[in-house]
């Protein structure tokens, strides 16, 4: 089978981090996590040892008590980083945590979250075993995301909770020897209007053989 080119650029491209355009009303079943779960499962990851777990949260307490943590460790770095970036012009980056600040006030209101997690734990002084432990959970978070987006959902890798992740562990019952590696908002997307967002061309950020060249 030929993939289509454009299809696939245009998922590619447009997958983006979602947070004021989560719908907050409208459930989301739990066939179509499960469906996105299965496509993630295909994602390349160290040694073939498919440590992936995946815990889905949509008990509404648990989603309140969740928000709570990332709300106790967001706040202030968001009004820090967006008065920082609005004094430097960088107006696209203030918008960014604009809506970082959205989904604090939010978050409890998304149906579902989504906490990819990787069995073990990464090594504290072995930066080698850091990457590679990291990148066989991420490249499935990633196809999830894409899953997501090709069934007209939307999410977005957080990260903030992982701050308090012993708290979230002992309010999820996640063991001690199981890492968690984000926290996906998953909900319907308000709109399918998205696009690509402006980045540099290649060219300014692509070295040939040579740093610098």
């Amino acid at each position: 089978m030929t993939i289509h080119l454009a299809c696939a650029d245009e998922l590619l491209s447009t997958t983006r981090a979602v947070r004021k355009r989560l719908d907050l009303a409208r459930p989301v079943p739990r066939q179509v996590i499960l469906d996105c779960i299965r496509i993630a499962q295909q994602a390349p990851n160290g040694s073939n040892r498919q440590d992936w777990r995946w815990l889905v949260v949509t008990d509404p307490a648990k989603r309140q008590a969740l928000a709570d943590l990332y709300r106790k460790t967001a706040t202030d770095y968001f009004e820090l980083a967006r008065g920082k970036a609005q004094a430097k012009g960088q107006e696209q980056t203030a918008r960014v945590y604009d809506s970082a600040q959205y989904l604090v006030d939010h978050l409890h209101e998304v149906p579902v979250h989504v906490i990819p997690c990787q069995r073990g734990r990464p090594s504290q002084d072995d930066k080698g075993h850091q990457a590679g432990f990291f990148a066989s959970i991420y490249p499935a978070v990633w196809s999830f995301n894409l899953a997501l987006r090709a069934r007209g959902l939307g999410t977005v890798l957080t990260t903030l909770h992982l701050r308090r992740e012993a708290e979230a562990a002992q309010l999820l019952g996640i063991p001690d020897d199981v890492t968690q590696a984000g926290l996906l908002p998953v909900a319907y997307t308000l709109g399918e209007g998205f696009k690509p967002a402006a980045r540099p061309a290649p060219e300014t950020i692509t070295f040939w053989d040579t740093w610098g060249e």
